[in-house]
């Protein structure tokens, strides 16, 4: 059926939606939101609103993000591919390292949301990760498929290699930061009945060109002439299904009660408008979160929120929008309503429709983990960093070598200013486990922290800065260092003691990596009996620069730690 002849008989059934609201259950295709959404002033019940009336605590620091910008404080950068942008003005390094605080590290557990997370688990049906890589639709490239590897650094072999659907692969919208998988999941490798061994990618919206600002009554972004693109839709997570090697990505949503007391979902903003000025593509409304780093644990996966702590999700909680899997008739929901993944304009429940920015699968935040600590008197939009005070959650691991722990680390670039190349601290699960699942205020403690190695210099400037991901294993530390629109660098540190004081002290060696690395993710593979696998990504698209290219990969970790000698 047409898109247009689908909208002209939903909307002639627009009065049946109303006589659902009793729970019984909708036929499909039974309503539809019209075409564009009402004026501002004559908005529908379940229309957004001016302030989101009932939206709880969302726990968002409403700042600026800029992570991670390795251009921060060094002009434009040329987008040549030919190593470090003209105009670079470098600040000196930290004489010695910062201080390792692990009480700067402390989370609690934010506003208790449990309740909202239940009302939207009775509202919309759900699908569990086995099945979604069943349903996995976007088909990746593996290995040799992937065509040339000119973005890989000389010093390391890659392993495997993962390149994404064209338009993933193009994308000015999403980009593609953090990466975990089964082996962090859980010890056997094993997910239920299925051999598929998910391995996820969290992406953010980085482009929302004309975006919204409901604070002056203009919704251009529900109109026709507006992009798709256009709202800020935060952050998806992308599950790669090993057996197939397909993929399917999730829309990452908090739950809310609209000012209508209906149970509703937005996407992981910090506010919905406040331009003061015009609708323009520098417009700051709708700041999102960065998703530098992500740890899959039991059902919980972990998000890094840069400014506040950790986003936490339940993957028993993912909702489906489109269970008959045909997007031309919309489908019924459990509260009677119908869900629409045709619209790739709206999100969460407006005029008793379900929407979910086009995506079929929504998976809901049902916990915030936050920094107890507060700020010490700088500011991070600009990637500075502090030796004390409130840290960053720029990305996060897992180790698994011991009792398992999460590894939490900054991005900073001292080209732009700050007191510190950046720190990293390590948090039991167990802890972080309790905090998730008990009352508000319940708070995980690290219990070690480090400030980086100093005093290495790299292309001119300080060597320990400009990390985007970290993981420990048996005992080293493992850091991808990154560079522009160049190579990065995979660097190593040990555990030492430098008069007196306990600090991490780097190798002198360097292993030059791919063009933008990012997050770490360490494939033990004592489930499955393959070699350990130490996996990681390239953020930057080829319109960036001429030998960029956005892949997965992997290196085999024994080769790895040989090379560091």
């Amino acid at each position: 059926m047409g898109k247009s002849s689908r909208r002209t008989r939903l909307a002639a059934c627009a009065v049946a939606a109303g006589a659902m609201l009793s729970g019984l259950a909708a036929t499909a295709g039974a309503a539809a939101a019209p075409a564009s959404a009402p004026p501002s002033a004559a908005r529908a019940a379940d229309d957004p609103v001016p302030g989101n009336e009932g939206m709880p605590d969302d726990g968002f620091d409403d700042e600026p993000e800029s992570e991670q910008d390795d251009f921060a404080g060094t002009g434009t950068g040329t987008g040549t591919g030919t190593g470090a942008p003209t105009g670079t003005s470098i600040a000196p390094a930290p004489a010695a390292p910062v201080p390792g605080r692990a009480a700067d590290f402390k989370l609690a557990k934010g506003t208790d949301i449990s309740g909202l997370v239940t009302k939207l688990d009775a509202a919309l049906p759900k699908h569990g990760l086995t099945e979604l890589m069943e349903q996995a639709n976007r088909p990746a490239g593996w290995e040799g498929a992937c065509g040339t590897a000119g973005i890989y650094g000389s010093d390391l072999a890659v392993n495997h290699r993962i390149c994404w659907k064209s338009d993933d692969a193009t994308s000015s919208e999403w980009v593609p930061q953090a990466i975990t998988g089964v082996s962090d999941a859980q010890e056997d490798e094993d997910w239920g009945t299925s051999n598929a061994e998910p391995i996820a990618v969290a992406g953010y919206d980085a482009e929302n060109p004309g975006r919204s600002d409901y604070a002056a009554g203009r919704d251009n972004c529900v109109q026709a002439s507006a992009s798709d693109a256009c709202n800020e839709k935060g952050i998806r997570v992308s599950f790669f299904n090993q057996a197939t090697q397909m993929y399917r990505h999730v829309l990452l949503v908090w739950p809310y009660m609209n000012s209508k007391d209906h149970i509703s979902f937005d996407a992981l903003h910090a506010r919905e408008g406040k331009c003061t000025s015009g609708v323009t593509s520098s417009c700051a409304a709708q700041n999102g979160i960065h998703a530098g780093g992500m740890v899959w644990y039991g059902n919980y996966l972990y998000v890094a929120d840069t400014a506040n702590g950790m986003r936490v999700f339940d993957l028993r909680k993912i909702m489906d929008l489109n269970p008959d899997n045909n997007a031309d008739v919309n489908d019924p929901t459990p509260d009677g309503l119908v869900s629409d993944v045709v619209d790739k304009k709206r999100v969460g429940r407006q005029s008793n429709v379900w929407y979910g920015y086009g995506y079929r699968y929504v998976m809901p935040q049902v916990a915030t983990l936050k920094f107890t600590t507060a700020k010490n008197g700088g500011t991070t939009s600009g990637n500075q960093c502090y030796a004390t005070g409130r840290p960053k959650a720029s990305y996060i691991s897992l180790d698994r070598t011991g009792t398992d722990h999460l590894v939490l680390g900054e991005y900073c670039n001292t080209n732009n200013g700050g007191t510190s190349p950046g720190r990293v601290a390590t948090y039991p699960m167990t802890a972080l486990t309790a905090a998730v699942e008990g009352a508000t205020g319940t708070a995980a403690t690290a219990d070690l922290a480090y400030g980086l190695p100093t005093g290495a210099t790299f292309n001119g400037e300080a060597l320990w800065h400009k990390i985007q991901g970290v993981t420990r294993y048996e005992g080293k530390w493992y850091f991808h260092r990154s560079n522009g629109y160049d190579n990065g660098r995979l660097l190593q540190a040990t555990p030492g003691t430098v008069d007196g004081t306990s600090q991490l002290v780097g190798n002198a060696k360097t292993l030059e990596s791919a063009f933008g690395p990012e997050d770490l993710y360490l494939a033990h593979g004592r489930g499955d009996g393959f070699p350990p696998q130490l996996w990681s990504l390239s953020e930057h698209a080829p319109s960036k620069c001429g030998a960029c290219k956005r892949e997965v990969y992997s290196y085999n970790v024994s080769e790895v730690i040989s090379d560091f000698g």
